[in-house]
């Protein structure tokens, strides 16, 4: 494991009380610039219209990587979640951080790659929040 991913890893971990602290109004302003290429959809109800260039949102946190039925996935992403990756706060921190990356090293491959090319530097606790506030 590269010291830069141990180091992200532990910062998560001692952070972990941090997401559970979101705030979803601030995580509602931060996907803005998310819905360019994902939208929020529970059946007919949609709750953020946005693009189609990403997985639909609704419920992925506590979703297993790679399984929204209809959507084309990389084989990177789908690989991750056949290796058990399900997203929660920590995890969608450090994907949206360095989406690349955080393959690479989750499925410990050098050649991973990811379809999603925007970071999010900061907010993700937000916007984790927003998306478990939206979800019935």
């Amino acid at each position: 494991m590269s010291l830069k991913y141990a180091a992200l890893i532990a910062a998560t971990v001692f952070a972990a009380p941090a997401f559970a602290e979101g705030d979803a109004a601030k995580g509602e302003k931060t996907f803005k610039k998310c819905k360019s290429c994902h939208m929020i959809k529970n059946g007919d109800d949609i709750i953020v219209k946005g693009g189609k260039t990403g997985p639909n949102l609704y419920g992925v946190i506590g979703r297993t990587a790679g399984t929204v039925e209809g959507y084309k996935y990389g084989k990177s992403i789908v690989d991750a979640g056949e290796q058990g990756l399900v997203w929660d706060a920590e995890s969608v921190a450090a994907f949206t951080a360095d989406p690349k990356g955080y393959l690479k090293e989750v499925l410990d491959d050098s050649k991973a790659k990811s379809k999603m090319s925007f970071r999010l530097k900061k907010g993700a606790e937000d916007v984790v929040a927003y998306l478990e506030s939206v979800v019935e």
